[in-house]
């Protein structure tokens, strides 16, 4: 099984740092950065006028890309395997399943993203959110693993999957507890949360949104404003292929940070191949590349509806019929915003957060994904979450 193939995020993220910078100021209707202007137009200068300068950049740009690429062999070479989790399978509706982490607290709903696996809410038994929390005793973890489209899921709308799999899970947990629960979402599950605490007031004790977008309009990259822009060409792949494939999907996402491949593989070059900070980067990678396909009329509710046209803060966002508002949702509601997240940036969750009639709202000095699986994942987002739970328990 080794090595690791080389997923085409990583050959996006490899190309994308010039092309989308170049893209991105050609289709931007926004003028450049000034500053960022005349640093470019320095160092073009003294490349001009300075050859020796010059060919210094130039060797500083090579070194730099083949420490990239050692890190992108070493990492797919590398043995490291995830263990297996331990969270036991209660039930199962088509392609999602339920995974119970146990515990003696109040039963909680866990909804990851349906574009990448909720294995990053479990990743290591050292890194996992969802064993941390069931430790605790005050909530009982359930999660709801959505897995890839299968037959049934193919001709999903978002509306069917809230109204389906979210649903049902939802009915099923609120039936053990014989009452409400809590029910958390992670990033694009926020927003299927958020749908199920407003149709389904009843089922839904608190609100945990992580990360969740609201306003997409708001930060977004050139390179994420060219692909939503752009979304119409892809619907000839989704009426070949009947969903829009991970490799475009994860070339979305390296778009919106262009340099992270060449930083990361870099710094992995660099690290000890045997220590544990190096297995933690090998399980983020792995999730990283395993992701999800979309539904076809997923894709064209999220990426047209939702990035291009943005449906959500402009209040056109219907599931089943109903307008999805914030303001409509009573329950106590906490929403973490990362401070340093480039995937949903803080500005498209604020609003989010400002529009909630009864939150706390928490800033965690990381990133999207450092938020809930980094080394200080504990300290900046897990004990807050706890002692949250246990404080409006």
């Amino acid at each position: 099984m080794w090595p690791r193939p080389l997923p085409l995020h990583l050959m996006s993220g490899m190309m994308s740092q010039t092309a989308t910078s170049l893209l991105g100021q050609t289709l931007s209707l926004e003028a450049p950065d000034p500053q960022k202007l005349a640093e470019m137009m320095a160092v073009a200068s003294q490349a001009l006028t300075q050859p020796e300068k010059g060919a210094e950049a130039a060797q500083q740009v090579q070194q730099g890309v083949a420490e990239m690429l050692r890190g992108i062999e070493l990492y797919q070479r590398h043995g490291w395997q995830r263990p297996q989790s331990q969270a036991a399978l209660v039930w199962q509706q088509g392609a999602a399943r339920l995974l119970d982490f146990g515990g003696e607290g109040a039963r909680c709903l866990v909804v990851p993203s349906l574009v990448n696996r909720s294995d990053v809410l479990d990743l290591t038994p050292e890194r996992s959110l969802m064993q941390w929390l069931a430790e605790q005793g005050t909530v009982r973890p359930m999660m709801l693993d959505w897995g890839g489209p299968g037959d049934a899921e193919r001709s999903y709308g978002l509306s069917d999957y809230i109204t389906g799999p979210l649903c049902d899970a939802l009915e099923m947990v609120t039936a053990q507890a014989e009452g409400p629960v809590d029910l958390v979402g992670y990033c694009m599950g926020g927003d299927l949360a958020l749908a199920a605490a407003q149709l389904w007031p009843d089922r839904v004790r608190r609100l945990v949104l992580l990360a969740t977008p609201w306003d997409f309009h708001a930060d977004l990259s050139p390179g994420g404003k060219m692909f939503a822009d752009n979304i119409a060409m892809w619907q000839p792949v989704l009426d070949a292929m009947g969903e829009l494939p991970v490799d475009l999907l994860q070339a979305f996402f390296a778009s919106l940070d262009p340099g992270l491949v060449q930083r990361k593989f870099a710094r992995f070059a660099s690290m000890d191949m045997n220590g544990p900070d190096t297995h933690h980067f090998v399980a983020v990678e792995d999730w990283v590349n395993d992701g999800v396909a979309l539904a076809p009329r997923v894709a064209m509710e999220t990426l047209g509806g939702w990035f291009r046209d943005n449906s959500t803060a402009r209040g056109r966002w219907l599931v089943d019929g109903t307008v999805i508002d914030p303001a409509k949702v009573g329950c106590p509601a906490f929403v973490a915003i990362p401070s340093k997240d480039r995937i949903v940036p803080p500005a498209s969750s604020e609003p989010l957060a400002a529009a909630l009639p009864d939150v706390t709202v928490h800033h965690p000095g990381a990133g999207h994904i450092g938020m809930i699986v980094s080394g200080k994942a504990r300290q900046e987002l897990w004990q807050p979450l706890q002692a949250w739970f246990a404080d409006t328990a």
